[in-house]
Parts: C-alpha cells; structure tokens; sequence
C-alpha cells in the first residue's frame, strides 16, 4: 500500500441536507475569456476550502473497500490510472490542471516522475509550491514559481497557465516534449476540448501517452439508473454548493 499523507478533514454533517436545497441555474456565459475568468476567479477564492474539504488531492477517488478513507481512495484513482497506462518511472508528465499539485507530488515521490503542473490559478500554484517544499524538506516560506523541486527519485514544478495555451507556451521552451500529458478531473473547464487534444498530441513524443480521468454522463439512461447514480451526484453538488457558500459569507 503506498503512503497517504495525513490530510485536513471536514465535520460538516451532510445527512439529508441536499434535499432541502435545488440545484442553482449557472448564470449565461457570454465568451470563453469570462468563463475562463470565471473558473479562476473561484479557485482563487476557493482553494484553501478545498484543500480543508479534499486534501491535497482535489479529485474524486476510487474506493476499492468500504474501509478506504477518501485519502486512500483518491490515491487508488492514480494508482488506477498509472496501471491502466503502465506508465513507466521515471517518465516526463505535463499535469494539466494540476489544483494545489497532489498528483504531481504522488508521481514525483513514489513514480520518480519529473512532472510539470499546469492551473489557470496564481493561488493553486502558490499553495503546490509551498506543499511541495514542506514534503521535500524546503522551506515552505520560498516559494519559486517555476522551478524544480526535487521529491523523492522524481521533481516537480509548478506554472501559473491557461491549458489552451499550452503549445504557445512550450513553443520556445527547452525539454518540452513529454511522455505523458495527464488530466484528471479538468476536462469540464476546458471550453474548446478539441484544442487541448491537438496541443496535447503536439507536446508527447511519439509514443507518449495520454492520461485522462473525468466524469461522463452516458446517454439514453433509464429512469432507474438515473435514480441511482445521477441523483446522489446532484445531492452532493448541492452540499458542497451549499458548504461553499457558507465559507465565502465567512471570507473577508
């Protein structure tokens, strides 16, 4: 089993609690730039809640045993993906829409990977460089964005990017062509989904490998599996929307 940091844990009780509010309507979104703007303006004010809500992890996970913990769960979900992939140690990994650089770190110190993380927010990329130099023996209070850190056999490093722009960004950078392009849980905030396959396809060696892990909805469900698996994520959504909203009233 591999190692599972300690992680801050909410005591929110959610018991029942979703059904007593809807769903919110999104308000209309007039251009990618704002939803864009959008997305990075809620990462930087949400981060630090969902690091408390999530850990340094901030993706769903994969629970195997109804012992796991959601750390371990979450891990799970990146062991799965690095099995399914068979993805070597040692590899160079672009981690698109890294958070507060959890993946990053796991492949890095247990994979031996030389990973570079991606988020379209300055706080995220604030926050996974601090982590990264606690867990690497640095000093948390120097944080040098875009530079290595090294962690256990691999590096990490961690860049304040819009993901569409990824191939304008590395266009002139040395060592930018990687083994792997890894996403997971980030593909909803891309608006133009087949720009980042073509960016993607133009920063992995030949035969480099594309990693993607995210929620579909499948079509023509049936009433019954609506009822079961659709409706417990909406009951959810409302709790953490909900939770969301109280720490924001709370936030100067």
């Amino acid at each position: 089993m591999s190692p599972v940091a300690d992680q801050p844990t909410s005591s929110f009780d959610a018991d029942g609690l979703s059904k007593q509010y809807e769903v919110l309507t999104p308000e209309p979104v007039t251009s990618n730039s704002t939803l864009k703007d959008r997305i990075r303006h809620h990462y930087e004010l949400a981060s630090d809640y969902y690091y408390t809500l999530w850990g340094e992890h901030v993706h769903h996970g994969y629970f195997l045993d109804p012992a796991d913990t959601k750390e371990r769960a979450q891990v799970r979900l990146i062991e799965l993906l690095l099995d399914r992939a068979q993805l070597d140690k040692g590899t160079t990994v672009l981690d698109v829409g890294c958070g507060i650089g959890g993946t990053s770190r796991y492949l890095a110190k247990y994979h031996e990977c030389n990973v570079t993380g991606v988020t379209i927010s300055g706080k995220q990329v604030e926050m996974a460089i601090k982590l990264s130099l606690g867990q690497g023996g640095g000093d948390p209070a120097k944080a040098p964005a875009g530079e290595t850190i090294n962690l256990g056999g691999g590096s990490v490093k961690f860049i304040e990017l819009d993901a569409e722009a990824l191939r304008v960004y590395f266009a002139d950078a040395t060592n930018a062509i990687f083994d792997c392009v890894w996403i997971s849980e980030a593909m909803s905030h891309l608006p133009d989904k087949e720009l980042f396959f073509r960016n993607a396809f133009q920063l992995l060696e030949f035969d480099g490998k594309l990693v993607i892990a995210d929620w579909f909805k499948a079509e023509a469900l049936t009433d019954a599996q609506s009822e079961s698996d659709i409706k417990p994520i909406e009951g959810i959504i409302r709790i953490l929307l909900l939770e969301y909203f109280l720490y924001l009233s709370l936030a100067d």
